[in-house]
């Protein structure tokens, strides 16, 4: 189903990459397989998408096993095994967990102008509360190109601010490339710039999230944390949504304001 070789190849840059742990694997699926999955994207305007649209994030997410088709399902399933697990653990020395509730993950799509400001993920899964520790993001979108846009950005932490520095990295969205990357290092990520291809062609990705037991004095946000762009610095409707987006009991009320 994977290209073991490359992921191998991949994780060897794992560790000690800036401005946070992470590596990039092209050609992470079998070609073919990977069309296949992109071709079982539901359509954008399809009912079943959860929308987010706000200040902060224009994506589309679902994460129901009963709406994947067949491959879709299948692969998850692989992303969620403990044969996939273990060929990944050996660069962190920790067991880790699959979330096979896909909790913030599965499909994610965006379409012309889609957004995702600099965010640190959650840090305590809602339900399980075990820490999150490791990001997979698998791009499936053939017919997006770099002029496009939606490069996944990878900024370092200003600790004196508790924001988003310097954009150290950015990682163009090319089709079948994976990137997996450690969330706990203050690990700021999101678009580096909005989305900007024809109408008629979407941001596809897959994303797994896996789990560790909570480290010794972690934070216990239950929602991601937001950064504002530089372009929306002193807009305190901008801060305030960030205020409410990462409490778990106020987020769903900003999830979509437009």
């Amino acid at each position: 189903m994977i290209n073991k070789q490359a992921l191998a190849a991949g994780l060897q840059s794992f560790r000690n990459a800036e401005p946070f742990d992470h590596c990039v694997i092209d050609n992470f699926f079998d070609p073919e397989l990977a069309r296949a999955l992109e071709a079982e994207f539901l359509p954008y305007d399809s009912e079943k998408w959860f929308y987010y649209k706000n200040p902060i994030e224009d994506k589309k997410a679902l994460n129901d096993w009963n709406a994947f088709p067949k491959l879709t399902y299948q692969a998850f399933s692989y992303l969620n095994s403990r044969e996939f697990i273990s060929l990944i653990e050996p660069v962190l020395d920790i067991r880790l967990y699959a979330d096979n509730g896909l909790h913030g993950g599965g499909w994610h799509m965006h379409a012309t102008g889609g957004n995702l400001n600099p965010h640190l993920d959650y840090s305590l899964h809602p339900k399980l509360g075990l820490q999150r520790k490791l990001n997979i993001i698998i791009y499936l979108s053939e017919r997006l190109q770099a002029e496009h846009g939606g490069y996944l950005g990878l900024w370092d932490h200003d600790e004196q601010k508790r924001r988003p520095g310097v954009l150290q990295k950015e990682v163009q969205p090319r089709f079948n490339r994976a990137v997996l990357f450690d969330t706990t290092q203050n690990s700021w990520h999101g678009m580096s710039r909005p989305l900007s291809q024809p109408e008629d062609i979407f941001r596809k990705s897959f994303a797994v999230y896996y789990l560790c037991q909570p480290a010794a004095g972690v934070d216990e946000r239950g929602r991601a944390l937001f950064a504002a762009r530089d372009s929306q610095q002193g807009d305190a409707d901008v801060e305030r949504i960030i205020k409410l987006r990462s409490d778990v009991g106020t987020s769903q009320k900003v999830y979509k304001t437009e």
